[in-house]
């Protein structure tokens, strides 16, 4: 998933306090909430058919269109499916946040009983979501929240990914590649966003606790991912001798490999997070990419759909769930991309795979 949205002050320091510290070993919410695994969501017999006879109606405002809101999609309406709740209503607001308030008065017309979202700016959608609160609508959010909005009054939880642990085995594979030993260089994204503060504050953490004998000799934020080859070469002529590289998504991660493979570099190895066609291919072909670590995505639809059903029936709903991230190499490229988006890998990767 790539993260384009922007977090509280409060989330930036807990994902600080993170990188710095290694106190924290788990995926904290935006408000500091502690995670529940997604796989305890659940809904027992009854609570399912006291949902099916409720024809209760949802909407999925989403932020853009991608593989990843496929998936997402995918595994809420298959759970909804399940609970005989109708999907009247799915959007796209392009990240654009008037965009977005719009998709919302219109969704709003639909009377839907539930809405699924993830809002694009704290500040904007607090106002662009309240129609939708005192409606009653029963909201499940994705990663964001709205600036002053309280959980189980203004909405009913929180679903994101495990974003430390996606971190965290970034780091695990990245050791593993390059025989827990050597040095390495941290290329972070370099803005406020909750999501990959704490993906990036995670591997450098892990790294430094865990892995004694590899050293982080050359740091590099970045905001724009067209600036990745150029910051990759920069990295290279002053670390010639890199055993690897952490990247912290997979856009920036293709300039990185541009550049390695026009420095003639198949030595230094490559982890990233989120999947790609272009660092898969290389990954199979083996290239520099080593590993990319990934959410499930599809699970992540299916957690807000539940956590919905919670809503509808009153039940009390954890603050924040977390869906597993998972270790994509080459080995288990074909299953780590179903469970991450719940369908194959590219025709290129499978037709390299052979």
């Amino acid at each position: 998933m790539i993260p384009r949205i922007e977090w509280k002050l409060a989330t930036i320091a807990t994902a600080i306090a993170m990188m710095t510290t290694g106190a924290i070993a788990q995926t904290m919410g935006p408000g500091g909430e502690s995670p529940t695994l997604s796989s305890e969501v659940t809904l027992t017999d009854a609570e399912v058919q006291q949902i099916k006879d409720m024809n209760a109606t949802a909407a999925l405002l989403w932020h853009t269109s991608s593989d990843f809101v496929n998936a997402v999609t995918a595994g809420a309406e298959d759970e909804f499916n399940r609970l005989g709740v109708e999907v009247v209503a799915t959007t796209d607001a392009g990240f654009d946040s008037a965009r977005q308030m719009s998709d919302i008065e219109t969704v709003l017309a639909k009377n839907p009983s539930a809405i699924l979202a993830l809002p694009l700016d704290p500040t904007t959608s607090a106002q662009a979501f309240k129609a939708a609160v005192d409606d009653g609508v029963k909201i499940v959010l994705l990663s964001n929240v709205p600036s002053g909005y309280v959980q189980g009054e203004d909405y009913v939880g929180i679903v994101t990914d495990d974003l430390f642990q996606m971190g965290k085995q970034a780091a695990d594979a990245l050791a593993a590649a390059i025989g827990n030993e050597g040095k390495v260089a941290w290329i972070f994204h370099d803005a406020q966003y909750y999501v990959t503060n704490q993906r990036d504050g995670a591997f450098k953490t892990t790294i430094e606790a865990d892995y004694p004998d590899i050293e982080i000799v050359a740091e590099a934020g970045i905001t724009d991912p067209a600036r990745a080859e150029e910051i990759a070469n920069g990295l290279l002529i002053k670390n010639p001798d890199l055993d690897g590289i952490y990247v912290t998504w997979a856009e920036p991660a293709e300039g990185v490999l541009a550049a390695l493979r026009a420095a003639g570099n198949s030595d230094t190895k490559i982890v990233a997070l989120d999947l790609s066609e272009p660092l898969a291919l290389d990954m199979v072909k083996d290239g520099n990419v080593v590993a990319l670590t990934a959410d499930k995505a599809y699970e992540l639809g299916r957690t807000m759909a539940t956590v919905a059903g919670y809503g509808l029936i009153g039940k009390s709903a954890p603050a924040f769930a977390v869906a597993p991230a998972i270790t994509v190499t080459k080995e288990n490229v074909a299953d780590g991309w179903q469970q991450s988006l719940n369908r194959p890998p590219p025709q290129s990767v499978l037709d390299a795979m052979k």
